[in-house]
């Protein structure tokens, strides 16, 4: 018996022994546990609030309410004619038919002035909108601008209306939380969030455009829409969307503000729009067109010319500059030039940086109207006065003032002279020299189709192939 309690009291000893030696050398405070090939938990407490840089979770309600009742559904209703049944086709009846498109459109003052897109309207007979509390309207089209595809309209009411308030783009920055507002396949008041993932994004190639890039869904119907950041400010008028299926799968594209505001300002005071002009001549800087010009910059807008008496003339800019900021707003590529100079008006002075053998300087340079442009083939087109167009009898076109060196003989054995009128390019109308410019991007500046009144009044029209 003693033996036996012997041995439980040596085990007992030694069992002692052996747990106070693994405590002392495994589990002393301060010597890391290392454990392998332990599963590792991957539920979280509902409660659990990670530390995120920028603060905690944005709160899209306010600026949702404060534009929700000023975005608007706009329906246009065009004529068309066209064949109902093989007798119409056979006895050349032709039938007017209703075609009725949507959109959206967003109030900008409380006395019913709303922004839209050009392409909602355009070719509209009848205008319909309807407002958040489903109160129909017909607005009477004040204007358009083609180039930035905006539009003006007006709608009559004695109340007072919400309306959103313009914010500043240029300020916007990319990765900025922002709200797409509008009426995607007839869904009315319908808010989307995402962030800028560009700007001064150009679709067309052709260096015309100058969007504001998001990621937050826009559909068929949101076209003429709000693009507002977390203050509920207009900051963009959606427009585009990137898709090979007509739907929405990643990025939209909007007009930035500060255009959309300049071009409804304009309207409304001239009734087009006025736009001012640098006068200079040249391409963005890369890699390529760096090696071609002979720099070591690969981010801003290389001066190849300068045009004489223009502001930049005036200034002293100089061929081989460097234009990398205006106003502050850095300039990396053309369509952040062309951008920055859309929201610009003919006088305004503007501070340009530039880099002159690798040494910047600033200057004033003071803007001015663009009021002639080449044509090729033909020649020099200027904006014309009221009383000429009046002495042919016509409501619109451009004046030839100088016809080309080159093809004058044969324009002159034609009867076209100088004071001739060019009324139509590439099957655009021509108002202004803006639109003269929007006819030539159509087919990368070539003239296909051109017509022309005569000094006598003769219409003509000419196509090249």
């Amino acid at each position: 018996m003693k033996k036996f309690l012997t041995l439980v009291c040596v085990s007992a000893l030694g069992g002692a022994l052996t747990l106070g030696a693994y405590n002392y050398f495994f589990e002393a405070p301060g010597i890391p546990k290392t454990i392998e090939n332990e599963p590792q938990s991957t539920l979280f407490p509902v409660n659990f609030k990670p530390h995120l840089a920028g603060g905690t979770n944005v709160d899209f309600t306010t600026a949702a309410n404060k534009t929700v009742h000023s975005v608007v559904h706009v329906k246009n209703t065009t004529l068309s004619k066209g064949y109902t049944s093989f007798e119409d086709l056979f006895f050349g009846r032709s039938q007017e038919r209703e075609q009725i498109g949507t959109g959206s459109g967003v109030i900008i003052s409380p006395d019913g002035y709303i922004i839209t897109n050009n392409h909602v309207i355009e070719g509209a007979q009848s205008i319909e909108i309807t407002t958040n509390d489903n109160k129909n309207f017909e607005a009477e089209l004040i204007g358009t601008d083609p180039n930035t595809d905006i539009a003006l309209l007006k709608i009559e009411t004695n109340k007072t209306l919400d309306y959103t308030t313009f914010g500043d783009s240029n300020t916007a920055q990319i990765g900025e939380w922002v709200l797409a507002v509008g009426n995607p396949f007839n869904l009315t008041s319908t808010v989307t969030a995402g962030i800028i993932s560009a700007k001064s994004r150009d679709l067309s190639g052709r260096n015309n455009q100058s969007f504001i890039q998001t990621d937050a869904a826009v559909n068929p119907g949101n076209s003429g829409g709000a693009l507002v950041n977390i203050n509920g400010e207009l900051i963009g008028i959606n427009t585009a969307i990137s898709s090979q299926t007509g739907s929405y799968i990643g990025y939209s594209f909007a007009v930035p503000s500060n255009i959309a505001r300049k071009v409804v300002e304009d309207i409304m005071e001239f009734g087009n729009v006025q736009n001012g002009i640098l006068g200079v001549i040249g391409g963005e800087l890369n890699s390529k067109n760096a090696k071609d010009f002979g720099v070591d910059q690969t981010e801003g807008f290389y001066v190849t010319d300068i045009q004489k008496g223009t502001g930049a003339d005036s200034a002293g800019i100089q061929k081989g500059d460097i234009i990398r900021s205006i106003d502050g707003i850095k300039i990396s590529k053309f369509s952040d030039l062309k951008g920055f100079l859309n929201t610009k008006s003919p006088e305004d002075k503007v501070e340009v940086e530039i880099l002159r053998d690798d040494v910047p300087k600033t200057l004033v340079v003071t803007l001015e109207k663009l009021t002639t442009i080449e044509i090729p083939v033909l020649g020099t087109l200027e904006e014309p006065s009221k009383d000429a167009l009046n002495t042919l009898d016509i409501d619109y076109g451009l004046k030839v003032s100088e016809l080309s060196e080159t093809h004058r003989k044969d324009w002159e054995s034609d009867g076209i002279f100088e004071g001739s009128f060019v009324t139509e390019i590439n099957d655009v109308k021509i108002n202004s020299i803006r639109d003269a410019q929007r006819a030539l991007e159509k087919y990368s500046n070539k003239v296909l189709r051109i017509a022309l009144i005569k000094k006598n009044g003769e219409k003509v029209i000419y196509r090249y192939r």
